[in-house]
């Protein structure tokens, strides 16, 4: 049972460190440069829905990746 309590503490704790750093890849563009994160939000404003449906399956699928090598 404290072997079972453990491993959900460690997945909890993965869970966190994964959203953090996925907090910090986002926020890089716009403190780094916000100018060139406005034009690049801008310009996936106009993309179509199945244009951004694509990407998303782009995105799902190198994170499936990646999640993949890293196990």
């Amino acid at each position: 049972m404290a072997l079972a309590r453990a491993a959900v503490d460690r997945m909890g704790d993965l869970i966190f460190v994964a959203l953090g750093l996925m907090l910090v890849f986002e926020g890089l563009l716009p403190f780094v440069s916000p100018g060139v994160w406005r034009r690049v939000f801008e310009q996936a404003l106009r993309l179509t829905d199945g244009q951004l449906r694509f990407l998303g399956l782009l995105s799902l699928a190198a994170g499936l990746l990646l999640l993949m090598l890293a196990t």
